[in-house]
């Protein structure tokens, strides 16, 4: 961040830097810089927090060495997403050297960088509230470029035009703790949890809509913390993520799992869920000139017409789309969070070409 003020500061941009806190989690550094006064408003937003290099001595190089061995630049973050916001702070300042040091040559429009430090993390002290405090000031954007790797198997292939929401929680199955020897003065749990888990697994959750895949119930633990093997354990847990489309709103989908538990335990089994919080919802950003203008830059620089996706994770992406429509398109993303996560160079300066095309044609 202190590299991007001191570089955008030089081109002209107001920045600011500032930490944000929350009780119970982690502060966090935010960025901000801008350009221009006026519309239209192009926002280019990123992040430059990092997941842990895990084992630092599997790496062919220091994870944080950015070292270029064979055309690939090394390093984590390469790809996730550092090495987007080099290619659009590239392709902006080539922008600005080549239209007077404004965004149009008439001194119209605005460019910003909305950076935040808590992508990887629990995402509280970093976009929400970074594009929370630019509106308190009046900050009103047009369109955003988030510049996740959105590429699936090679530069060009992929733009991500929405996301699936996250639904995490946990089903909670009560008995009655007992010997083994004597069943039928307990309740095993063990039993009830494992006929919920098969009838909300059993049944598609829906078929999916004309934007979204379906969306789909994972149980990723069961657990009854029981150590002793001649003892029926008085209660079973198992956690789920649920990556949900828009047929659903948070509200439903419990309200779903709820009926369905509900019918499967037929008044003979304890149960209780407990959701945790979510602020990862649904989003799309519905195909139009916009995203025909990304489109068209992408094919012109890599000759392939990508597809608009609203496949994979989460991403800041779902707090941007409450201000303004948002597209993600960045790098390859096939080695990110991974062991010798890295980059061709290659495509590092075609990303820079075609985010340089995509401000030229938005600017006119």
């Amino acid at each position: 961040m202190s590299f991007l003020e001191k570089t955008l500061k030089a081109a002209g941009f107001t920045v600011h830097r500032m930490i944000f806190s929350e009780p119970g989690a982690e502060d966090v550094e935010n960025f901000y810089a801008r350009i221009g006064t006026a519309a239209p408003h192009l926002m280019f937003a990123g992040h430059t927090d990092v997941v842990p290099p895990g084992d630092e001595k599997a790496w062919t190089h220091p994870p944080f060495s950015g070292a270029v061995d064979k055309g690939q630049l090394y390093g984590r973050g390469a790809v996730d997403m550092k090495g987007g916001i080099a290619c659009c702070v590239a392709a902006v300042l080539d922008h600005l050297a080549a239209s007077g040091g404004k965004p149009q040559k008439d001194g119209k429009g605005s460019i910003s960088f909305l950076i935040t430090g808590d992508e990887e993390s629990i995402a509280v002290n970093g976009t929400p509230k970074l594009l929370a405090w630019a509106a308190e000031r009046g900050e009103k954007f047009d369109h955003c470029i988030l510049g996740e790797p959105s590429n699936q198997d090679e530069l060009g292939d992929t733009i991500k035009i929405g996301r699936r929401g996250s639904l995490n929680g946990t089903l909670i199955v009560t008995g009655k703790s007992g010997h083994v020897a004597y069943p039928q003065r307990a309740d095993n749990p063990v039993r009830g949890i494992v006929t919920l888990i098969d009838a909300l697994q059993n049944e598609p959750l829906d078929k999916g809509s004309a934007t979204f895949q379906p969306s789909n119930l994972e149980f990723t633990t069961i657990d009854v913390g029981n150590k002793t093997v001649n003892l029926i354990p008085g209660e079973a847990r198992a956690r789920f993520n649920i990556r949900f489309n828009d047929c659903h709103t948070l509200d439903s989908l419990k309200a779903l799992l709820e009926a369905r538990a509900a019918k499967a335990a037929d008044g003979k089994i304890k149960f209780a869920f407990k959701f945790e919080p979510s602020n990862a919802g649904v989003f799309v950003t519905q195909p139009g000139p916009f995203t025909e203008l990304v489109s068209n830059a992408v094919a012109e620089v890599t000759g392939r017409k990508p597809e608009l996706s609203t496949t994979g994770g989460t991403s800041d992406a779902r707090f941007i789309t409450h201000y303004c429509p948002v597209v993600e398109f960045g790098l390859v993303g096939q080695t990110m969070h991974a062991i010798d996560e890295r980059v061709p160079i290659a495509d590092l300066r075609a990303l820079t070409t075609i985010y340089r095309k995509i401000i030229d044609t938005y600017f006119g």
